[in-house]
């Protein structure tokens, strides 16, 4: 199962039935849970902890020192959950001490190739990012996201869970859940319908998502007005209190 032109640190902790092909580095400190693959030239950096059955693909980087300019040394980390899959030439960086130590993702997200995750991100579960979608320092993103390819993430950012972003989108204030977003700099433009009705949202409950969105983004309210009336919503509909917890706590602002 483990190759043995594989270089790995006797220090790391590797389960059974873990595969390791060629010319991987697996340095100390490293955890590996069980029927988890790591690819062809991977490397996978101390503090580094994978949970079972995560696919590692070719060239990919885990766990190096974060891409900031004031990081000497500090002990930080990078976690990932179970069933992930990272393809080709990803990058995903150790937390910084500033930014709380951390760099997370939950379990079955897919990075295809050449994606990078930054230092200090919080990723949640069944996430996508389509090829080239770089998300910078310290962006938390939820639950069933999907990044068409070519997204551009900037730090701080907060994207609400079942959002999708077209290609090339490029986005530097947050998203608030369940919408559709594209533009350059992208916003939301709908309601995300299509990926809401495949995760069994009624369709009474859209026609709530429908109303905050349009409160928000079509009725010339100012954003606290608009907080207001979606909160009277959110009494109708449960699902709605995401929505109204992103726009009275985003720290970036709502893009509008």
């Amino acid at each position: 199962m483990i190759d043995p032109c594989a270089i790995i640190s006797s220090k790391a902790r590797i389960a059974a039935n873990v595969t390791v092909a060629p010319f991987a580095v697996i340095e100390a400190e490293v955890e590996i849970g069980e029927h988890t693959s790591i690819g062809a030239h991977a490397i996978i950096h101390s503090h580094t902890k994978l949970g079972s059955h995560n696919k590692i693909d070719a060239f990919v980087s885990l766990g190096g020192d974060p891409q900031y300019t004031t990081y000497n040394g500090e002990l930080t980390y990078l976690e990932l959950g179970n069933h992930n899959t990272v393809r080709e030439f990803c990058t995903i960086s150790r937390g910084t001490k500033q930014g709380g130590g951390l760099t997370k993702l939950g379990n079955h997200n897919y990075l295809m190739a050449y994606c990078h995750v930054a230092h200090d991100c919080l990723l949640g579960n069944n996430i996508i990012l389509a090829n080239g979608t770089h998300l910078a320092g310290h962006v938390q993103v939820g639950d069933y996201v999907v990044f068409s390819g070519f997204c551009g993430i900037h730090q701080f950012v907060n994207i609400g869970a079942y959002c999708f972003l077209g290609r090339s989108t490029k986005i530097g204030q947050d998203i608030p859940p369940y919408m559709l977003v594209t533009g350059v700099p992208g916003a939301p433009r709908g309601v995300n319908l299509v990926g809401l009705k495949r995760h069994g949202f009624s369709e009474e409950t859209l026609r709530y998502f429908r109303r905050a969105y349009s409160l928000v983004y079509r009725k010339d309210l100012r954003l606290q007005e608009a907080i207001e009336e979606v909160s009277l919503l959110v009494q109708k509909c449960k699902e709605l209190q995401p929505f109204l917890d992103m726009l009275q706590h985003s720290k970036r602002g709502i893009a509008r």
